[in-house]
């Protein structure tokens, strides 16, 4: 097998780790300085950009560690009987791409996951020597990101999360049948032990010895997960049922959702067509719905035809729709819960509601001003000056905020 070159094992193991969506793209304009304009890149091999809770974007170097892998999931274009090229990193090659990188200024931290060589706990020691040798050798302070190993010893994941700023274990599908089916080598109580290991490690090292000292922080952004959406036939109810069970069980940061991609030599039990985008997106909205806005999944699946949420309106619209008896909702009067159940306004527009209903009546400009989505929440609402007469109770009222039908091309 010919070297390959530093840079040939960039171009392939930063394309291998797109398909982990646990950082998000900041859809960012694509420009770069190659035509001897200007300087720098919005393009360059493995830089991702994710954002801070207080809304920062981040540049990350998103890579895998190598594309080879023992494992034969069926869903994974790096399984073992896939026939695409492969790579590998030394830690010693990661550890100088994330420091060149970062004195370039191309990046503010390190996502680094990776198939598994040889063995579970050899390529994790690998991880962790690269996450130590950063820290400790370098003095690197940016941001890293550690996708773990179910499988390797708890030990090498207590380690991991000392150098990580936060670790991730991937569900891998909603189902425990469906993990069963399309990766068999792979064990969902052994995810959720590892999982469930993070937790008690990181609440353990939270708390204080007989001294008043606190350990080591471990993993202190917390930890998040991964599942594959439309590889099996797994309805967005189930999904979210399972992401609630996380987020419960696990005390999660996130739950990222990633659309099944056909790839290629793949098993016939996968479907041939991917699931469209928006069924992703419409999931990461009801996950923020159970999060941050008060709803519990039955609510939002009892809107949800056939488990599966509505793709042309927003799930909280489509709630809202499915129990028009519950509006309008009279905006100087309602308690927080009822205000973030309009759809339109978020938790920030409610906030400002409730702060500025104590010194005054509020009217529609006021609304405005603060930021309500007033094309969605007019016929939930009323105001000083506003009232939706018939408008709520309009029988195509869901064809108002609908997308119109596109003729679709015969070429």
């Amino acid at each position: 097998m010919a070297r390959l070159s530093l840079d040939q094992k960039l171009a392939i193991l930063s394309d291998a780790a797109k398909y982990d969506a646990s950082c998000a793209s900041s859809g960012g304009q694509r420009r770069d300085s190659r035509d001897g304009k200007g300087i720098g890149s919005t393009t360059g091999s493995g830089i991702c950009h994710a954002y801070a809770p207080d809304g920062r974007c981040i540049s990350l170097l998103k890579i895998l560690m190598t594309n080879f892998c023992i494992y034969d999931c069926a869903y994974c274009v790096n399984r073992v009987s896939s026939n695409v090229e492969r790579a590998r990193f030394t830690p010693e090659e990661v550890v100088s791409l994330t420091l060149e990188f970062y004195r370039r200024n191309y990046i503010e931290g390190l996502f680094l996951s990776s198939g598994i060589i040889r063995s579970p706990d050899e390529t994790m020691a690998d991880m962790v020597r690269i996450a130590r040798s950063l820290r400790r050798e370098h003095g690197f302070r940016g941001y890293v990101h550690l996708k773990t190993i179910p499988d390797a010893d708890p030990l090498l994941v207590e380690e991991a999360g000392l150098y990580a700023d936060r670790l991730s274990i991937n569900v891998e599908l909603p189902t425990d049948p469906s993990v069963a089916a399309y990766a068999p080598e792979k064990s969902p109580q052994r995810i959720r032990r590892a999982m469930a290991h993070v937790r008690a490690t990181k609440e353990a090292r939270s708390e204080k010895t007989h001294t008043g000292r606190r350990g080591p922080k471990f993993a202190p952004a917390g930890q998040s997960t991964q599942m594959i959406v439309g590889a099996d036939g797994a309805t967005d109810a189930t999904i979210l049922t399972t992401s609630t069970r996380l987020y419960a069980g696990y005390g999660l940061k996130r739950v990222y959702y990633s659309a099944f991609s056909p790839i290629p030599d793949s098993s016939a039990a996968l479907p041939l067509v991917k699931p469209p985008l928006m069924r992703e997106h419409r999931l990461y909205q009801a996950d923020w719905l159970l999060r941050f806005y008060g709803f519990d999944v039955k609510e939002i699946a009892s809107a949800a035809p056939g488990g599966n949420l509505d793709l042309a309106v927003d799930p909280k619209l489509a709630w809202a729709l499915a129990n028009r008896h519950l509006f309008p909702v009279d905006v100087n009067r309602a308690d927080r819960e009822t205000l973030l159940r309009i759809p339109g306004l978020g938790t920030k527009t409610v906030g400002r509601v409730l702060a500025t209903r104590r010194h005054r009546t509020l009217r529609w400009e006021d609304l405005q001003r603060m930021g309500a989505n007033l094309r969605h929440a007019r016929p939930f609402i009323t105001l000083l000056d506003w009232r939706p007469r018939a408008l709520a109770d309009e029988e195509n009222l869901r064809a108002r905020f609908a997308p119109p039908p596109e003729q679709l091309s015969l070429l």
